[in-house]
């Protein structure tokens, strides 16, 4: 691999120059980044977050998971707000490592990673959405399990093959049924709340082991695989208006609102379905499979729990929906700028959006929905650890020492403390994740430095400034 130069370089501007609309004010930027964070996650995972630590004490998980999403959304904030443009996070890694040196590096294994984590995430959403369906459609056998994930696959590409303007409308539509999905729930836990059911802890449930750790790494994992999508937004830099106030409020208000409403829909179904029905979530797959739509069943009835599972399958859509518009422009935002395979900066010629890039992370998406969930979920949430999650916090202070003129319509406050926070954060969900996530995430970085290595080769790869359609080059 070419040894990058030592000097950052000076900085750029970001990473395209904007042939997209902007369409997204701060109504419609937090309907995206809650539509992304409020899918089927809670209704999904309650199962698997009580059986990482066997009981209510992994609703701390929650609590780990914000203790690092607060301070790390500070940094997407001031970096998103500083360097707005398509593709977020690979601009950030981009400038802050220096576009003529290590940025070149970073971004594109950030890339690379992301084209295999960003459908994982989509997936998740896949296998949520199959296994409510069960709940109406109980018979339903794996081969065609695998036709309706395909099939949804194919079904959000098609809604999202269409202009921006059209988008940021039916991202309001979708994000209104989200809500309504979520206030079922808490009215009904609220009527139906027991303490005794809810609070019903283990015995030794605190009790301070080497394994209490490790559950509560697992835990924490399954908390940010909740959170995940507070900033979406950030990946659309360039279809944002006045994107200096509206990304870092967007982010702030969809962590606070969403943060808010999972508590209100973890005691909503605990505090009405006792915990150890579906713990270990292996052992109960009926109750772990749709537990939402149990709660409305017993509480209800069929007939009732049958419509709530439609706005759960809505709710579903709306977060793939979200989250396959923001990440189909990460490898194009990086093709444009000449920092991936140039394939993925096709803009398609009528309609305006990357097609290409939109095709890819979506089929991949469909690919990663046969995995099993827990490990689409693990592996997603380690792949980004080292290379984005880290990596932009090491990008900011870069930045901050570097590029002290940089416009920053957002400065974090406290700083460094945040970006202490969050990275101690990020390392204890990395070292609790388990050896299979590390040999995957060890794996797909060593793939990526190979392919850096061939994608480098004169000939192959374009500098930026190569294409008409790129910003000014290093």
């Amino acid at each position: 691999m070419p040894a990058p130069s030592a000097d950052p370089g000076p900085s750029s501007t970001p990473a395209v120059s904007s042939q997209l609309e902007r369409r997204f004010g701060l109504l419609s930027a937090t309907a995206l980044n809650m539509s992304n964070m409020m899918g089927v996650g809670p209704f999904l995972t309650i199962p698997l977050l009580f059986t990482a630590m066997g009981g209510p004490q992994a609703m701390l998980g929650w609590v780990v998971a914000l203790l690092i999403t607060i301070p790390d959304s500070m940094v997407w904030s001031e970096l998103g707000a500083a360097l707005p443009g398509s593709g977020g996070s690979y601009v950030y890694l981009r400038e802050g490592f220096g576009p003529r040196s290590w940025g070149r590096v970073i971004s594109f294994l950030f890339i690379w990673q992301f084209v295999l984590s960003g459908p994982l995430e989509i997936a998740s959403g896949y296998i949520g959405f199959k296994n409510y369906l069960g709940y109406l459609w109980p018979s339903m056998t794996r081969g065609e399990e695998a036709a309706v994930v395909a099939a949804l696959g194919v079904g959000v590409v098609a809604l999202l093959y269409r202009r921006i303007h059209s988008i940021a409308k039916l991202t309001l539509a979708l994000w209104a049924g989200s809500l309504l999905t979520v206030a079922s729930i808490l009215v009904t836990g609220a009527i139906h709340f027991d303490p005794k059911i809810a609070f019903d802890f283990p015995a030794h449930a605190f009790e301070m082991k080497s394994s209490f750790w490790g559950s509560l790494g697992a835990a924490g994992a399954i908390g940010i695989y909740d959170y995940l999508g507070y900033y979406d937004i950030c990946f659309l830099g360039d279809e944002v208006r006045d994107p200096g106030r509206t990304i870092p409020r967007s982010i702030f208000l969809s962590l606070l609102a969403v943060a808010l409403i999972y508590v209100g829909v973890n005691l909503s179904i605990i505090g009405v379905i006792p915990w150890q029905e579906f713990v270990p979530a292996n052992t109960h797959p009926k109750v772990a499979q749709f537990v939402a739509s149990s709660l409305m069943e017993r509480v209800y009835g069929r007939g009732v729990a049958g419509v709530f599972t439609v706005l759960v399958l809505w709710t579903t859509l709306a977060s793939v929906f979200a989250l396959l518009l923001g990440y189909s422009r990460i490898p194009y935002a990086a093709a444009m700028d000449g920092g991936f395979f140039s394939i993925f900066s096709r803009i398609h010629p009528s309609r305006r959006f990357p097609h290409v890039s939109l095709l890819v992370v979506g089929g991949v998406a469909i690919g990663c929905a046969l995995l099993p969930l827990d490990d689409v979920i693990n592996w997603l949430i380690t792949l980004r650890i080292l290379v984005l999650f880290i990596g932009q916090i090491v990008a900011l202070t870069l930045l901050r020492r570097l590029r002290p003129d940089l416009p920053r319509p957002y400065r974090m406050p406290w700083y460094p403390l945040p970006s202490f926070l969050a990275l101690f954060g990020w390392l204890f969900l990395f070292f609790t994740s388990g050896i299979t996530a590390l040999v995957v995430s060890a794996g797909t970085l060593g793939a990526g430095l190979m392919a850096y290595v061939f994608w480098s080769r004169p000939g192959i790869s374009p500098r930026r400034g190569d294409e008409p359609t790129s910003s000014d080059s290093p």
